[in-house]
């Protein structure tokens, strides 16, 4: 069952999500709607050339990388060890962003308009999401953002001008993490790049033990 949200700010129990993780549709996308879905496991995902009001997703088994278990493979390893990219926090939100939603505008189902940007460079400006930024030679080459509430990190999307620049942004991200005390990064969903990289299926009830 897919629920009809209003104005009000709430969401159904996420166990009522249906089989593909569809829980509701409708609402908005202001700051205190998101922090509340966050917190809850639920997420936006809609294409916004086909939907008008957001649809919110909560699957039952969540899709993670713990920044500990962080694959670097040998190629990696070695890049980074040549100190070819610069990385960065925070410094160039708006660009990354940016090249997230440009790289994906003309894709079938493409999620990432200019309603969601504008929804999450709030998010940014109130604290709660933030970027990584990758840099070869004073240029931007690669990154990804996404949303942090406390010790967990709510990737959103993730951009590559180079070879292995996204990669190197995750890897730096984990590691980052680590080091702050950090326990999860949400990937939402399974692609082959990120379960190479370490990430893994959970259940929903440990994901929730995890973020609170």
């Amino acid at each position: 069952m897919v629920f009809q949200l209003d104005n009000r700010l709430w969401f159904p129990d996420p166990s009522l999500a249906d089989d593909d993780g569809c829980l509701a549709v409708g609402g908005d996308l202001s700051v205190d709607r998101l922090l509340l879905a966050y917190q809850n496991g639920i997420f936006p995902w809609f294409s916004f050339r086909d939907q008008y009001e957001p649809v919110w997703y909560c699957p039952k088994e969540r899709f993670v990388i713990f920044p500990d278990e962080i694959h670097v493979s040998h190629s990696m390893r070695t890049l980074f060890n040549k100190h070819i990219y610069k990385f960065s926090i925070n410094q160039a939100f708006d660009a990354v962003i940016g090249e997230c939603g440009h790289l994906r505008i003309n894709e079938e189902g493409a999620w990432l308009g200019r309603d969601m940007i504008e929804a999450y460079t709030r998010l940014f400006h109130q604290g709660f999401a933030a970027s990584v930024e990758v840099w070869h030679d004073e240029k931007l080459v690669g990154g990804l953002y996404g949303v942090n509430i406390d010790k967990a990190f709510f990737g959103e999307s993730m951009f590559s001008l180079e070879p292995s620049a996204s990669k190197a942004a995750l890897i730096f991200l984990a590691q980052t993490l680590q080091s702050l005390g950090g326990t999860i990064i949400d990937c939402q969903l399974e692609t082959p790049h990120l379960r190479s990289m370490g990430g893994r299926y959970i259940s929903y009830e440990e994901y929730m033990k995890l973020i609170r």
